[in-house]
């Protein structure tokens, strides 16, 4: 059962969050970088009584990297972020208008490592409703809430196994509506997961 008051939510988030993880579920990549850049997003829960949810993003179509995923907002750490923290806070005011001042970080998951040589540090954040978001010109297409209920059930990521350049993996995906998330985003949901069920 979730905290329905915003206060009491806070501190649960807090609890949870304040020690690592035991073991980490998640994907199993074909290959890890030998070089990696750092980087980060935030992860934002807004705190509605009858149901929280994350805010997500989808990429334009357009784009060169990533087009049409869904995404935290975040990116890679610039060179006067003083942190990862920092870095998440203005990626997202950048990217969907989220003022920072309204985001009170509760904590941070695991580190995870990109395929494509990130390595993400996802802050969690707390915000209390109502919401007056802007997507990005030219970047971001679309800004939607997923239910944290549905993150939550550890039931509902499905696993799936490729292979590329002759090496085998595995990606999670999360289906939400007609919304398919995969990827880094459904692997960090999933130690959001594991973090918050304890």
């Amino acid at each position: 059962m979730l905290p329905t008051h915003i206060d009491a939510a806070h501190d649960w988030l807090l609890t949870r969050l304040a020690h690592p993880l035991a073991e980490r579920p998640g994907d199993v990549p074909h290959r890890q970088p030998n070089l990696t850049r750092p980087a980060a997003v935030l992860i934002p829960l807004v705190w509605r009584p009858e149901s929280p949810g994350i805010v997500l993003t989808r990429r334009e179509s357009g784009l060169r990297h990533h087009a049409g995923q869904i995404s935290f907002p975040g990116g890679k750490l610039e060179p006067d972020d003083p942190s990862p923290r920092a870095a998440a806070l203005r990626e997202a005011h950048e990217e969907i208008g989220l003022a920072p001042q309204q985001v009170q970080v509760v904590g941070e998951l695991p580190e995870y490592v990109t395929v494509t040589g990130f390595l993400v540090t996802p802050v969690v954040g707390l915000i209390a409703p109502p919401l007056d978001l802007h997507p990005q010109a030219g970047e971001v297409a679309e800004i939607f809430e997923l239910p944290l209920s549905l993150a939550l059930d550890a039931g509902n990521y499905v696993r799936h196994d490729y292979e590329q350049d002759g090496r085998r993996g595995q990606y999670l995906s999360l289906t939400h509506q007609e919304r398919f998330i995969w990827g880094a985003t459904a692997a960090m949901l999933r130690l959001l997961q594991a973090a918050l069920s304890r």
